[in-house]
């Protein structure tokens, strides 16, 4: 090993290099060699030290050196141990270089000498793109995964724990007036020619740095500022894509589209106005899916409970909780009907990759083409009882039990026949379109379902309604019957009116309506298996994912904060955070190498 680790150039000079491969004759002062001994045995640095050549071997890097001459990169093995200590630590591209010259225990854990010299901070920087760019851009992942297979840790373990957390973001919320000037800088910065067109049909002088000068204490004058921004953004994209505007670049196009998209988000027509007149003023809403920021436009706000807003991303997971180990992973903008907890909870669990011994599903595994997008059916069961009686959650109804009627699949709970998993989750992975989904595959479901709320309380709730979906009817608790229509609606109305039961069961004035989910029967099932011993018993194990996330996301008891913008970065940022924490877990289970073959050394 050289004793200088120099920086990797990045672009052109990518083709002129070859993979750099870690010379087996040691150095005088090898870290190992003189300070081994030090390192804690059974720690990831120890294991690294021995075997990291294992687990990264030249294959880890080879399809991005395709040629056979230039310059040396960094060894595969030095690479792949750099990243995920990088990210066991939670240490930033600086803080490591810096480990790597001033940490005994990562020179140990690299094979470096003691008086090796580290690289540059923007070599990971490098590494990290060419990694992204490849066709492989999950491949500390994959790595770690190929460990866990050949130990057969996970070997008929079928339970699967699924949950999600918010990660924060890298960037600071930005108010409107923030957003609108950065976005028309953007533009002028961005498009060719817009500069010229910004100063020509604004108002605002947009070169000069910082917020206009105004007088922030003045309401009015505030209000002015909004109504001149938002017309002068206007001015702006009706100047530089009309129907006679020029093909834009990629660059181009998203810096309109995102000018577009903030001058808009937060504004609403002054009052007594129609937009028309070039009056606004800032919205009395939050917009549901709001850019927070134009620095990283896939930061949302977000919530993890109704009293705790976050802005950032969330962090999806699959783990099998006996061993801890996380089976899958993925980071999603935290808004957005393809990236609630229901669609990627089942996303996780189809492209599970060791659930089934007899078929390795890729990482990158795509949903079915007609999986509707975020897995759920939006809506659910909604009792539409007039003047407001609206009953919470995704409730369920009785499902005649005809002879022969089997239990809707996908609803069991306990140990099953045949080679699906056995899903853990709260509510929020209960949706009727995942559950539908799970049983499709032949997944066992342990999921929570979500709670009804009956229109009056005290009184019935839809469990007490009576459906018959061979006759295509629905039986209220006082006896009667109405037909579903085609819409799958159901509405009583009149016969609400001499019911006895009419206080226990709505206060709408027109009688009682609903509307019935898609996925009824499954729904129903749920609930039913809900109440039983044997689910009480068996849905704690979803608790031990909580631990797995605390793992994942924490550092030295504080939470780990997000190093990178956009959704891409920061879901590989995830998977190598996962990988990392893996292989520590597997070596709290005793992880070896015995005849070149992983295993699991006996307690």
């Amino acid at each position: 090993m050289t004793a200088c680790l120099r920086s990797e150039v990045p672009g052109s000079w990518d083709v002129l290099r070859v993979q750099g491969r870690t010379r087996l004759d040691r150095d005088l002062w090898d870290a190992e060699d003189v300070v081994g001994g030090l390192v804690p045995a059974g720690s990831v640095f120890a294991f690294l030290a021995e075997h990291r050549r294992e687990v990264f071997d030249d294959s880890f890097t080879a399809d991005l050196f395709p040629s056979a001459t230039g310059r040396p990169s960094l060894p595969a093995d030095l690479v792949g141990t750099v990243l995920i200590l990088k990210e066991l630590h939670s240490l930033s591209d600086r803080q490591t270089a810096e480990a790597v010259m001033f940490d005994l225990r990562w020179k140990v854990a690299c094979g470096l000498s003691l008086t090796a010299m580290s690289f540059d901070p923007t070599t990971l920087v490098y590494w990290r793109r060419r990694i992204a760019q490849s066709e492989r851009p999950d491949r500390v992942f994959d790595k770690v995964a190929e460990v866990i297979a050949e130990t057969g840790i996970l070997t008929g373990r079928r339970k699967r724990c699924v949950d999600s957390t918010v990660f924060d973001d890298a960037v600071a919320t930005q108010d409107t007036v923030t957003q609108v000037v950065a976005a028309i800088r953007r533009v002028a910065r961005a498009v060719p020619g817009a500069g010229e067109v910004v100063a020509r049909v604004c108002t605002l002088d947009y070169a000069r740095a910082g917020k206009p000068a105004i007088d922030w204490d003045d309401p009015q004058a505030k209000a002015e500022l909004v109504g001149t921004l938002v017309n002068d953004a206007l001015a702006v994209l009706a100047a530089l894509c009309g129907p006679d505007a020029d093909e834009r670049d990629d660059t181009a196009a998203d810096a309109l589209g995102l000018l577009a998209l903030v001058a808009g988000q937060d504004v609403e027509p002054a009052e007594g106005s129609t937009g028309t007149d070039g009056r606004w003023r800032i919205a009395r809403r939050v917009a549901p899916d709001r850019v927070i920021s134009i620095v990283d436009p896939a930061a949302r706000h977000t919530r993890k409970s109704r009293s705790q807003r976050r802005d950032g991303y969330r962090g999806h997971v699959a783990t099998e909780p006996d061993t801890g180990l996380i089976t899958d992973c993925a980071m999603t903008m935290a808004t957005g009907e393809g990236n609630t907890d229901a669609a990627m909870g089942v996303t996780l669990i189809t492209r599970d990759r060791f659930g089934r011994p007899d078929q390795t599903v890729p990482a990158d595994t795509e949903r079915p083409a007609d999986t509707e997008p975020g897995g759920i059916v939006p809506g659910g069961i909604v009792d539409l009882i007039g003047d407001g009686d609206i009953e919470a959650g995704e409730p369920t109804a009785k499902v005649v039990e005809r002879s022969g009627d089997v239990e809707p699949a996908g609803a069991r709970s306990g140990p099953q026949v045949g080679g699906g998993l056995e899903v853990y989750g709260d509510s929020a992975y209960g949706s009727g379109k995942a559950r539908a989904e799970y049983a499709a595959a032949g997944h066992d479901t342990v999921i929570k379902p979500k709670p009804l709320v009956p229109a009056v309380p005290g009184g019935f709730t839809l469990d007490d309604f009576t459906i018959d979906d061979q006759a295509g009817t629905v039986t209220c608790p006082g006896g009667h019957t109405r037909p579903i229509t085609k819409s799958r609606t159901v509405t009583f109305g009149k016969l609400c009116t001499d019911c006895p039961l009419r206080d226990r069961c709505t206060t709408a004035k027109t009688g009682r309506s609903m509307t019935l989910h898609e996925h009824e029967a499954l729904l129903r099932a749920a609930r039913a298996q809900g109440r039983t011993a044997e689910f009480n018993a068996t849905y704690p194990t979803r608790s031990n994912v909580e631990r797995t996330i605390a793992h994942l996301a924490t550092q030295n008891g504080r939470r780990v904060k997000l190093r990178y913008h956009g959704v891409q970065k920061n879901h590989a940022w995830l998977r190598t955070r996962a990988a990392a924490v893996n292989l520590r877990t597997l070596l709290r289970h005793g992880l070896t190498r015995t005849n070149d073959v992983w295993a699991l050394a006996p307690a």
